[in-house]
């Protein structure tokens, strides 16, 4: 990305001022008396401008008549004003000088009218013509914890390391709460909505180089350019992985994608291949993607398949093997001292030394846990791990002695980057205060940097989404040495070779195989 497009995307997210356009006396639920609302609960440390032409003060703050009327030109406006309205607006914001605009309004193309799309297409061209970078519209716009800049979503909010980019306003507001109650936190969020001037590629382009984003997540409806997509999110997810959740997959939901920001939901299987084809992760919803997301940000790459589980009961174990196995994972047998040393601590009634492991002990005793725990990390033919957890309770056999989950945590937090470790705290079972008490501990162990699922197959399908990214990755660098190697010695080689056959050629490249795949290069996004 360009210096000069770098800089308005950084005032865009991290702004010294801020208009509200179009802004209501009273406040009627979403609009602008929301976003100021929200922006002061969130103390945000630049200035608001509030412009309505018929006031001349709101809620205590002097409003302005016009774009044109304010002191300074600030760094992003939010127009809020009615559809018909807004090129107008745009083609003020151009005199004074603001460029970054996000458009709250909505009644342009979702209408399906040929009015509404004729407004649209004006929006397009006024932003085009003057420069414009332009958020929607019918979005919520930008959402950033770091510069407090957060008119919607989350509040409180934990600034982290995932970015989300999210043609959906109620799906980014559920992202940031994900990231804010599970520690991961929020680097930037856009919703978007129909993407007349700025598109996910750009703000992928923008992302690519931020420092403060490692892993992105997305959901997306549609692309105005698919090409242009594809090529700039290969490259992007190489340096950061991507997981992106496609809305509109079916006949029923590609209609709803019409009336939400009205643009086509395209084949699902040309999605599906071109996914593939460019190595980026898929989900299917919200709760993948912030739990895929999460492993990325936490985990070390997993060196192989191959997992352990350590739970409790019999018929549980055999549920856990069955879901990973699915889900491409690999349940060896423990063999060797491995085996010896968990048998040893493993009595014969009422627990098993196998894989997975039943010791109902590991759930109330921290320190036999961590014995166990030990011998696998030292393991060297057993990958990851999955942790089953239980909130101690009576109805659980639990002995009623103090509570040691705090002394699990601790001991995992030390050891968290030895192996992929995910922790599973299943509440379900329709007790609210069973509910209740899991989510509370997930939310300890994640903010922990221990990634913790409310179920099996989701901890599952993470691990094998990361692994899964981390073997493309390595398959990829892999072949473009080779080609480089051999490109490499096509170069020293003459076209009319002479003596030097091409048995010997052959030999000479066979000769050239690339190296491991080393630690360092396999390190992920630090968490």
């Amino acid at each position: 990305m360009e210096p000069g497009e770098k800089a308005y995307f950084e005032s865009m997210f991290h702004p010294k001022n801020i208009a509200i356009v179009g802004i209501s006396k009273t406040y009627s639920g979403l609009g602008g008396q929301f976003f100021l609302r929200n922006l002061q609960r969130a103390e945000f440390p630049g200035k608001i401008y509030l412009i309505n032409p018929a006031a001349g003060e709101i809620s205590g703050m002097k409003a302005y008549p016009s774009i044109s009327a304010l002191p300074e030109a600030v760094d992003l406006a939010i127009v809020c004003a009615p559809a018909q309205f807004v090129p107008p607006v745009l083609e003020e914001c151009n005199r004074k000088g603001v460029r970054n605009i996000h458009i709250l309004s909505s009644g342009f193309k979702e209408l399906g009218t040929p009015e509404g799309a004729a407004l649209e297409e004006e929006v397009r061209r006024v932003s085009i013509q003057g420069g414009l970078k332009v958020i929607g519209p019918n979005c919520m716009g930008p959402y950033v914890p770091k510069s407090r800049l957060m008119p919607w979503g989350q509040i409180p909010a934990t600034a982290g390391a995932l970015a989300f980019l999210s043609q959906s306003g109620t799906l980014t507001q559920r992202i940031s709460e994900h990231g804010h109650f599970t520690g991961m936190g929020i680097s930037k969020a856009v919703s978007f909505g129909n993407a007349a001037v700025l598109d996910s590629p750009d703000y992928l382009e923008y992302l690519a180089e931020d420092g403060e984003t490692k892993v992105i997540g997305l959901y997306l409806e549609s692309v105005q350019d698919g090409h242009r997509f594809l090529e700039v999110a290969r490259r992007v997810n190489r340096k950061k992985p991507m997981v992106l959740w496609k809305g509109g997959e079916t006949s029923s939901g590609a209609g709803a994608v019409a009336s939400h920001t009205g643009t086509l939901a395209g084949k699902d299987r040309v999605w599906e291949y071109g996914l593939r084809q460019a190595g980026i992760t898929r989900a299917r919803s919200l709760q993948e993607v912030a739990g895929t997301a999460m492993a990325f940000l936490y985990l070390p790459p997993p060196k192989g398949r191959r997992l352990f589980i350590l739970g409790g009961g019999g018929g549980v174990s055999v549920y856990y093997a069955d879901i990973c196995m699915r889900m491409g994972l690999e349940v060896p047998l423990l063999t060797g001292d491995t085996r010896d040393q968990i048998s040893g601590m493993v009595p014969s009634v009422g627990s098993f030394a196998r894989n997975p492991v039943d010791a109902w002990r590991a759930f109330y005793d921290a320190e036999y846990m961590s014995r166990i725990l030990e011998i696998v990390f030292e393991d060297p033919s057993l990958d990851m791990i999955i942790l089953d957890r239980l909130i101690p309770r009576m109805t659980y056999a639990s002995p009623e002695e103090e509570d040691t989950s705090q002394m699990a945590i601790d001991y995992l937090r030390r050891n968290r980057h030895r192996k992929p470790l995910v922790v599973v705290v299943d509440g379900s079972g329709e007790d609210p205060d069973l509910a209740g008490d899991a989510a509370r501990m997930r939310q300890c162990y994640c903010r922990a940097g221990i990634p913790a699922y409310p179920s099996l197959p989701l901890a599952a399908q993470a691990l094998a989404r990361v692994r899964a990214y981390y073997e493309k990755k390595q398959l990829s660098a892999i072949s473009w040495y080779r080609i480089r190697k051999i490109t490499q010695i096509n170069s020293l080689v003459e076209p009319r070779p002479g003596p030097m056959c091409a048995a010997k050629i052959r030999r000479v490249k066979a000769s050239h195989l690339p190296p491991p795949w080393s630690s360092a290069e396999e390190r992920g996004p630090k968490g």
